[in-house]
């Protein structure tokens, strides 16, 4: 069995035109999901990337235990799994944060990677006097806060700040795209035709094509902007800030168009995997699955991106296609049970035939590959210290922490590390030693205070909403702009929230955090 498993990030389902989506062209998907099992209710688990990409490892939700962070050395890694059991598996990706500190451990799971440079703000150049004036011309300001950066001498994150340094570092990146293979995207399939073609005559393989694209920024070869004219003549718009939209509608719409154009130009690699399966005949012993760690707001809402507000539909609702050789009864059919993306590791096992650990929670997809039931009613997703989504398909429900909840954060973890850097100083001060979890293998963690100011956190979200919980029913509005008020659906989603609480193995304090003590003495144990 050989399975190619190809991952974008920030694919929005509404984008896809086998999913209703018509802004843009995408024959190539529409093409795939002609042949493949299209799921309909296919929804995220933790959030953002890393997070989910350690549920997308593991078959079982993190979110609640401790944010961004390593995959940790207790944790079931599919990739692993299948390398002890004699299946050779592979990555090629130009995801930055794979190699940043709160990112290790992830490819180092696969029996090899190749990591494609220059994504987002992955220096690719290094050039510490660069040609700021020049880009300040061409990037627009609010996107691009270069206004602080000196004119002459080195440009480093301690003179600049966080923010306006990454993004000067993408400036800068675009100075070396000459052509359209230069592109991260174009490197990461021509890496992966490469495995393909070395590897074509042989079995027992899995190989994961993860591309950064279409995560902002918006960048894609002009071509690929053909097809949509914003009327918009200004400056570069591309990266937007994660906040309120303030734009007019021009603004917008480039934003948009530049999104479109970025998803077009996954299309068509995508294509190009399509082609290479089709002139080796690769569907009748390659499954292949197409999905994405979580959507991106443009506009919709209100506001630009993700985190900081409620985890909507256009972030949580994901596309999933899936072909599988052995289920050719089911080209072209949709699935309308519920999934989730913790799914994806026992499916990619059982697909292997490889045994599923105890330690997993989630559901393996290949029986519904046969028509049979997910076993799922309802998935909870969220980020850690943000509010809980609990949906089963039909309605949403958004569980805020008690906002008399004043309580430190406390994370679990042995790897301690945020995004770009380690724990503080005064955070592993705070650690202690701790029983293990049902997950940890017998080992036990560490437990730390985390600093309120953490970045990846969803308390963001918390404070920029203010409504309190908030319950949507899908089937009467889709977009979710009208909250309902069902007091019987919101005890039974609160209920349902517990179950897979205690199903994780949650800390005590969690309950508290979301005001769920009560609802969780009414659960047997």
């Amino acid at each position: 069995m050989r399975t190619v498993f190809v991952l974008f990030d920030s694919l929005n389902r509404a984008a896809l035109g086998a999913y209703g989506g018509d802004a843009v062209a995408t024959p190539n998907f529409d093409r795939f999901a002609k042949r493949s099992v299209t799921f309909d209710k296919h929804y995220v688990g933790s959030l953002p990337c890393m997070p989910a990409r350690r549920d997308m490892h593991t078959g079982r939700l993190n979110f609640m235990h401790r944010p961004w962070g390593p995959l940790e050395p207790f944790d079931n890694s599919f990739a692993k799994l299948l390398s002890e059991k004699g299946v050779y598996s592979h990555i090629v990706s130009d995801h930055l944060h794979y190699f940043e500190n709160g990112g290790t451990g992830y490819v180092n799971a696969f029996d090899s990677w190749d990591f494609i440079r220059g994504q987002e703000y992955d220096t690719i150049k290094a050039l510490s006097q660069p040609p700021i004036e020049r880009l300040r011309e061409k990037f627009d300001e609010r996107h691009y806060p270069m206004a602080d950066l000196p004119k002459t001498g080195s440009v480093t994150k301690g003179n600049s700040g966080t923010d306006a340094w990454r993004r000067s570092r993408h400036a800068i990146n675009t100075l070396s795209i000459e052509d359209e293979q230069d592109y991260p995207t174009a490197k990461c399939f021509k890496s992966a035709f490469e495995f393909l073609d070395n590897n074509k005559s042989s079995d027992d393989w899995f190989l994961q094509v993860e591309c950064f694209d279409p995560h902002e920024p918006f960048t894609a070869p002009a071509r690929f902007r053909e097809a949509s004219d914003s009327g918009y003549n200004g400056k570069i718009l591309d990266w937007p800030l994660y906040e309120k939209v303030t734009n007019s509608a021009k603004e917008v719409a480039e934003i948009r168009a530049n999104y479109a154009a970025l998803v077009a130009m996954c299309d068509e690699y995508f294509g190009r995997l399509l082609d290479w399966f089709d002139a080796e005949d690769a569907w009748s012993d390659t499954a292949l699955v197409l999905t994405t760690d979580h959507g991106y707001l443009l506009g919709e809402h209100e506001w630009w991106a993700k985190n900081k507000m409620p985890y909507y539909e256009e972030i949580s609702h994901i596309p999933l296609m899936i072909w599988h050789p052995e289920a050719t009864s089911a080209q072209g059919s949709r699935c309308a049970d519920l999934t989730q993306t913790t799914d994806l590791m026992p499916t990619i096992l059982d697909f292997h035939d490889v045994p599923i650990p105890e330690e997993v929670t989630a559901h393996s997809l290949r029986p519904l590959l046969d028509g049979d039931k997910s076993g799922r009613e309802t998935a909870i997703l969220g980020m850690f210290a943000g509010p809980i989504c609990v949906t089963d398909g039909r309605y949403s429900y958004y569980r805020f922490p008690d906002a008399a909840q004043e309580a430190p954060l406390q994370a679990y973890t042995v790897m301690p590390s945020h995004l770009e850097r380690p724990f503080s100083m005064e955070e592993l001060k705070s650690a202690e030693l701790v029983p293990p979890f049902d997950f940890t293998k017998g080992a036990p963690v560490m437990r730390y205070t985390l600093d309120l100011d953490v970045g990846e956190t969803g308390l963001a979200c918390v404070a920029n909403w203010g409504a309190g919980s908030c319950l949507y029913d899908l089937d009467s509005d889709p977009k979710q702009e009208t909250p309902i008020d069902d007091p019987a659906i919101v005890e039974w989603l609160n209920q349902c929230i517990v179950d897979q609480l205690q199903l994780h193995n949650a800390p005590e304090e969690i309950f508290a955090h979301y005001g769920l003590e009560q609802a969780r003495m009414a659960v047997p144990l």
